[in-house]
């Protein structure tokens, strides 16, 4: 936190508290406080053999049986606290004959689109240039939905957002931008994530007051009454201004207060000791460090999921994000094929060619790590209690993947998987068909091609491993919509987030039909389905 900034509000809280009434022999009540929600996101690139990962039921009740043959197995103890939705089509998808999206490039385009809804410039409409600008280096028009949400909630602050093995993107491969055009980095060494979360940690006795700050409620909601008092009183524009600006800095100041426990003694049980840290931060040097045995059995990847866990814990940012590396090479799980061209069952970044033999198996075999690195996320945040349930309970945890199948690069039957019902806001233990709620829907192709001699030839380019393109296109701006509601983002009479608004989220990006994105923004903004998907909500 900038030190001038903090110096600045505790003195404007000192300045106000004379005349604060309700600062003087205030009782803890912690149970009238509301533990913070947060959205958790990790994001793997290159999507999955989707007839394995899907269970065969897409609407319904889920049960361990319906996840126990699937890639999804480790997730069976949480089953009761799992959302899957299903039917969603992501936004703007590569096609060779451009009837679904921009012509830039099966990845650049995808990336850039997936958490903005907004095409990505300079536009192509040769969907097989390698035109550097339109191919390479193309960025979306508009920011991405952890920006969004994390300016409305903290204005100021930017996400968490953690590159995994510290792999530094490129349009081809970034999510996340800060605004139009814009690439936001983050962090990428667990030592420097640690160092910003253990600046967090709390120590000594607590006042009343902070203990609420402490439970998530800001300074400016504990002394709400009295600063909606004074700003009846009759006043100067100058006083008024004045009250204004301390409002603006003590929420910006007390922000910054976090869980009771957010401390060393969390981060060690969490095996977050400087050392493990440390050695989860050689990846600069080289190799699999994501799957390299850090301590006792968490690997690199575990390091950061449990750091993610402390930033929630600490309410670091309403928003963090897990990104795992494209173009990566798993040699720790015997995968030496790099996954970009694995996903296309190649051995380069082609369409079409000879499989590599064994090609569905080492996919799948990635799939699973994925599948247990979500699952040890999820364990991590259901083991600490908060309050009446646990930090699972009030967060949301999504996996997203870049595609669907790697192969066909299709963006419809996208494979999304939620744990938590961010504060009770969610419907869980639910597959949820939020298209037309039929429990048959397809699992898609990914096996059509690739016999285990990898004799066979591919086709990537007409999409045959994919999901048929007349099902599962339910807009996943809608899904968007669910979830900066749950967090509590307010939007504008217009029904997009707005730093003033007071009503639902209705609306998110520029388009929300793939075939809008064609030409790169052309036509003008239209959000055909406004609204959020209700059949996901808990009541």
């Amino acid at each position: 936190m900038n030190r001038r900034l903090f110096l600045r509000g505790l003195g404007g809280a000192c300045v106000a508290a004379p005349f604060l009434s309700s600062l003087g022999g205030r009782a803890v009540r912690a149970e009238s406080v509301a533990p913070p929600r947060r959205l958790i996101v990790m994001f793997t690139h290159y999507g999955c053999i989707t007839t394995r990962w899907f269970p065969g039921k897409s609407h319904g009740p889920l049960t361990p049986d319906d996840l126990l043959p699937t890639t999804l197995n480790h997730l069976t103890p949480f089953i009761d606290k799992l959302l899957m939705p299903r039917g969603i089509r992501a936004m703007n998808e590569w096609t060779f004959d451009m009837v679904r999206g921009q012509g830039n490039d099966q990845h650049t385009q995808v990336v850039g689109s997936y958490f903005t809804c907004q095409p990505v410039s300079p536009n192509s409409s040769d969907p097989f240039s390698f035109d550097s600008a339109t191919k390479f280096n193309a960025m979306p028009v508009g920011p991405s939905l952890d920006h969004v949400i994390t300016q409305q909630l903290r204005p100021g602050s930017t996400p968490l957002f953690m590159r995994l093995a510290n792999r530094n993107d490129t349009p081809q491969s970034a999510i996340s931008y800060s605004a139009g055009a814009t690439l936001f980095p983050g962090l990428g060494s667990p030592s420097q994530i640690f160092a910003s979360l253990t600046g967090l940690f709390q120590a000594g006795p607590m006042s009343p007051d902070t203990y609420q700050t402490f439970r998530g409620k800001s300074a400016i909601d504990i002394f709400r009454d009295d600063l909606d008092t004074l700003e009846r009183y009759d006043m100067s524009q100058s006083d008024k201004n004045k009250l204004e600006a301390w409002k603006a800095l003590l929420d910006q100041t007390t922000t910054m207060m976090r869980s009771a426990q957010c401390n060393a003694e969390m981060a060690t049980a969490l095996g977050l000791t400087q050392a493990n840290v440390n050695a989860a931060s050689t990846s600069g040097l080289g190799g699999d460090i994501l799957t390299t045995k850090v301590a006792g059995d968490m690997d690199g990847a575990d390091v950061y999921s449990n750091l993610a866990v402390l930033a929630a814990v600490c309410d670091a940012s309403p928003v963090i994000v897990l990104k795992y590396p494209g173009s990566y090479v798993y040699e720790g799980l015997g995968v030496r094929t790099e996954s970009a061209s694995l996903a296309h069952r190649l051995d380069n970044a082609g369409l079409s060619g000879t499989c590599v033999p064994r090609a569905l198996d080492m996919i799948l075999t990635i799939d699973d790590y994925y599948a247990q690195k979500f699952a040890y996320l999820v364990k991590q945040l259901d083991a600490i209690d908060e309050g009446d349930g646990t930090v699972l309970d009030n967060t949301a945890a999504v996996w997203f993947q870049e595609v669907s199948d790697g192969l066909a690069c299709n963006l419809n039957n996208i494979p999304i998987i939620q744990a938590g019902s961010c504060g009770g806001y969610f419907k869980t233990g639910w597959a949820v068909n939020v298209e037309d709620a039929s429990p048959t829907l397809s699992q898609g192709n990914s096996e059509i091609f690739c016999s285990p001699d990898g004799s066979d030839m591919v086709d990537g380019i007409h999409q045959a491993s994919g999901t048929d393109p007349k099902y599962a296109n339910a807009p996943i701006n809608k899904y968007y919509c669910n979830l900066m509601n749950a967090l509590g983002v307010k939007a504008g009479p217009d029904g997009f987030a707005a730093a003033n608004g007071t009503a639902e989220v209705t609306k998110f990006g520029m388009y929300d039909k793939t075939e809008d994105f064609i030409g790169g923004g052309s036509i003008s903004p239209i959000i055909h389905d406004p609204g959020e998907y209700v059949a996901l909500k808990a009541t």
